[in-house]
């Protein structure tokens, strides 16, 4: 794997002119990131989880959801559970606009990724917003934590590869049941699609349903391995009928 030299080397000398603070505690952070070392010890790994989807598991392999229905993605990585206190930081970012909470995050994430990743993808491809819901919010949250990650890893971002066609209700307010059917048709391919390894970039996995329509879609333009990146997981309830995610 390449990793940027030079991009390290600037964020070193930006670091040395102007200390870190922690982004949680306001303590002075590290050399590596705006935490300080606790606050950082304390961000919840997510540890073993299934390679298809990553639903938290006692022993990595894959789950019994998977097994019985495999998703369309190949693999899917999320470096953190979504708890306290990383998921303060998503909300701050997303609903908040804090924007400077973007390189933190992506930069974990590509940390976590280095050591995982031995195959990188042609490019990364953001979730994308639809133009309504980005007038709204004024930014993407899943290609601000791309960029941090695309320049650590050397890959390109390829955010206009598919364009969201619908104006989807917000998956949040929706009951899960509703959530797949919600999805349905919401993206589509512009134009060809060269790369035949991507990854899908997004903040948080919760059901999954949004990842699974966009891999359908870029499956149906010609991908043969499509990955899923997330900075954090929601880790499903687990009842006696097996696993299901709120």
């Amino acid at each position: 794997m390449t990793v940027n030299r030079t991009a390290i080397w600037l964020e070193t000398l930006w670091r040395e002119l102007y200390p870190p603070l922690c982004a949680l505690c306001g303590a002075p952070g590290t050399r590596e990131h705006d935490l300080c070392a606790p606050c950082r010890r304390d961000l919840p790994v997510l540890g073993a989880a299934c390679s298809r989807c990553a639903q938290p598991l006692p022993t990595a392999g894959i789950c019994g959801t998977c097994q019985r229905h495999a998703p369309p993605q190949n693999c899917t990585f999320s470096p953190f559970r979504y708890a306290p206190p990383l998921d303060y930081l998503l909300l701050q970012l997303k609903f908040h606009g804090k924007l400077h909470l973007a390189p933190l995050l992506g930069q974990l994430t590509a940390e976590c990724l280095e050591q995982r990743i031995h195959t990188l993808p042609e490019c990364i491809i953001p979730v994308p917003l639809h133009p309504t819901r980005l007038r709204e919010r004024g930014f993407n949250q899943a290609l601000e934590l791309a960029q941090p990650i695309a320049n650590r890893l050397q890959i390109p971002i390829h955010r206009e590869a598919v364009y969201r066609q619908r104006n989807t209700a917000r998956q949040s307010e929706l009951p899960r049941q509703e959530r797949k059917r919600n999805l349905r048709g919401a993206f589509a391919l512009n134009g060809n699609l060269t790369a035949r390894h991507v990854a899908i970039m997004d903040d948080v996995l919760t059901t999954g349903h949004t990842v699974a329509e966009l891999a359908r879609t870029l499956r149906r333009g010609g991908a043969q391995v499509v990955e899923v990146w997330t900075c954090a997981r929601v880790p499903a309830f687990v009842g006696v009928h097996g696993y299901t995610t709120p």
